[in-house]
C-alpha cells in the first residue's frame, strides 16, 4: 500500500486561523495585566501586593469554572462537528448556568465578605484594608469575567476566533485608558488609587461582554443568542455532561491548590529568588499565552472530527498536533535564551536575582517542551470525549511525587532554589511517555454524538493513514 501524502499546506492554515486570534488575544491580556501592575505600582508596595492577593483569589475562581470550559468545549466541538445545533445550545446553555454560578458566588464574597478573604491571605493590617477597598468593587466585574469566557469558548468552537479577539482588544484598551484616569485622578476625576484600578477593571469587563455580544449579533451567529434554547435539557443530557466534566474540575481545582502549595514554598527562599521568580511568572504568561493557540486549535480540529464520525482523521491531526507545538515551544525556548539578557535587565533583574531568573528561563524551557507536549495531549484527550486518563496521571504525579519532592526539598532541607524549581517539573517526562501510550492507543477517541459512536465501531488506529484526503 503506497503511503498517503499528509496535506500539510490546509492542516497548517487551519491551525493558524484558530491558534494565531487565540494567541494574540492572551497576548493582549497579558499585557494588560503588566500595564496595571505597573500603573498600580507607581502607588505603592502594599497596593501591589494588596491587588496581588486579590488576584489569587481570582485565581481560585478560575480554577472553579475553567473545568466547565473544558467540558463545554468538549460537546461544543463534537456537536458543530455533527451538525447539532440543538446540542451546541444545549451545553452552552448548561456550561453558562454552572460557570456563571461559581462568578456569582465569588462576586457575592468579594462584595459582601471582603475582610474575610483577605484574611485568609494576609495577617498584615494595613494590606488587608486596601484589598478590601478592591475587592468590594472588582467583586462586581467577575460574572461579566466568566460570562466573556464562557462567550470565548463557544465562539472559538464554531468558527468565530476572531470576535473574542475583538472583545479583548476593546476590553484591554478600555482598561488601561480607565487606569490612568480614574487611579491618578486625570480629565477632572478625583484621584481614586487602588478603587479607580478595581472600577476600571469592571467597566472594562462589561465593555469586552458588550463588544462580542454586539458583533455576534451582527455577524448572525446562531447559537450565541439563541436564548430560549439554551435550556431544553433533560435528565440523561444533564447526567452525560457531569460526568463528562466531573474529572475536569476535580483536575483544574486540585492542580491550583497543588499550585498555591508551591508558590507558598517558593515564597520562602530568599529575597532574590522571589523577584527572580516573580519576573519569570511574567514570562511564562507570555509563553503560556502563545501556547494557549494550539491547545484552542487541538480542541476545535479534533473534537470537531470525532463528534462528525471520522475518527481516522482526528487521529490523524491529535499526534501531529501535540508534535508541532513541541516543535513550536522548543523555537521560542531557544529565542527566550539568547534574548534573555536584554528581557532581564528591562524587567530591573541584576546580581544575583538575574542569574537566578536565568536559571529559572532555562530549566523551564528545558523541560517546556515536553510540559507543553503532555497539556496539548490531555485538552486532545477532553475534546475526543476521554476527561479521565490525563487528569488522573496529573493529580497523582502532582500529589505523590511533585508536592512532597518540592516541600521536603525546599522546606526541610533547604535545597538551592533552582533545584527546588527544577523539582516542580519532575513529573513530566514520565507523564510523557504515559500520555503518548495512550495517545497512540487511540482509546481516548469516545465521542458523545451518534455519528462519532456509529463510525468508531468499524475503526482502528493507524498511523500510516493520513486520515484526509491531500
Amino acid at each position: 500500500m503506497i503511503k498517503a501524502r499528509y496535506p500539510w499546506g490546509s492542516f497548517l492554515k487551519k491551525i493558524a486561523v484558530i491558534a494565531v486570534p487565540v494567541a494574540l488575544q492572551n497576548l493582549l491580556a497579558t499585557t494588560g495585566s503588566m500595564v496595571d501592575t505597573m500603573m498600580i505600582a507607581s502607588l505603592g508596595k502594599p497596593e501591589v501586593g494588596a491587588v496581588g492577593l486579590c488576584a489569587q483569589f481570582s485565581s481560585l475562581m478560575f480554577a472553579g469554572y475553567w473545568g466547565f470550559v473544558g467540558g463545554g468545549m468538549l460537546f461544543y466541538a463534537q456537536y458543530w462537528g455533527a451538525g447539532d445545533g440543538g446540542g451546541i445550545n444545549r451545553s452552552y446553555g448548561l456550561t453558562l448556568s454552572c460557570m456563571m454560578t461559581v462568578g456569582l458566588l465569588f462576586g457575592l464574597l468579594a462584595v459582601c465578605f471582603p475582610e474575610t478573604v483577605m484574611r485568609m491571605y494576609t495577617d498584615k493590617q494595613h494590606i488587608r484594608d486596601i484589598g478590601v477597598k478592591y475587592l468590594r468593587i472588582v467583586g462586581f466585574g467577575y460574572p461579566l469575567t466568566v460570562f466573556s469566557m464562557a462567550m470565548a469558548a463557544l465562539l472559538r468552537c464554531t468558527g468565530k476566533v476572531r470576535i473574542p479577539l475583538w472583545g479583548s482588544v476593546a476590553g484591554v484598551l478600555s482598561n488601561m485608558l480607565l487606569n490612568w484616569v480614574l487611579i491618578f485622578g486625570k480629565l477632572g476625576i478625583e484621584p481614586m488609587g487602588v478603587r479607580g484600578a478595581a472600577l476600571a477593571t469592571v467597566i472594562a469587563q462589561a465593555v469586552n461582554c458588550s463588544v462580542v455580544l454586539f458583533a455576534s449579533y451582527r455577524s448572525g451567529h446562531p447559537y450565541l443568542l439563541a436564548f430560549r434554547r439554551h435550556f431544553r435539557w433533560t435528565v440523561s443530557f444533564i447526567k452525560a455532561y457531569l460526568y463528562k466534566c466531573f474529572p475536569i474540575i476535580c483536575n483544574e481545582v486540585l492542580i491550583g491548590l497543588g499550585n498555591m502549595v508551591i508558590n507558598i514554598v517558593l515564597g520562602r527562599q530568599p529575597e532574590e529568588a522571589i523577584a527572580a521568580l516573580a519576573v519569570f511568572r511574567t514570562i511564562e504568561g507570555l509563553i503560556i499565552g502563545f501556547f494557549a493557540g494550539f491547545s484552542n486549535a487541538s480542541s476545535v480540529l479534533v473534537g470537531t472530527e470525532v463528534g462528525a464520525g471520522r475518527p481516522a482523521v482526528a487521529f490523524a491531526r491529535a499526534w501531529r498536533l501535540v508534535y508541532l507545538c513541541q516543535g513550536f515551544i522548543a523555537l521560542l525556548g531557544a529565542l527566550l535564551i539568547c534574548l534573555h539578557g536584554p528581557i532581564l535587565r528591562m524587567m530591573g533583574m541584576s546580581g544575583e536575582s538575574f542569574t537566578l531568573a536565568y536559571g529559572m528561563i532555562t530549566i523551564y524551557v528545558l523541560f517546556g517542551v515536553v510540559r507543553m507536549g503532555n497539556w496539548t495531549q490531555n485538552d486532545t484527550f477532553r475534546a475526543a470525549g476521554d476527561a479521565l486518563r490525563g487528569t488522573v496521571l496529573e493529580i497523582v504525579f502532582m500529589w505523590l511525587m511533585v508536592l512532597p519532592l518540592v516541600c521536603a526539598s525546599g522546606l526541610l532541607l533547604k535545597w538551592p532554589t533552582l533545584v527546588v524549581f527544577a523539582l516542580c517539573y519532575a513529573d513530566e517526562p514520565i507523564r510523557y511517555v504515559l500520555m503518548q501510550r495512550h495517545l497512540y492507543s487511540g482509546k481516548w477517541i469516545r465521542p458523545v454524538t451518534p455519528e462519532g459512536q456509529r463510525a468508531l465501531r468499524d475503526w482502528k488506529p493507524d498511523r500510516r493513514q493520513t486520515g484526509e484526503e491531500a
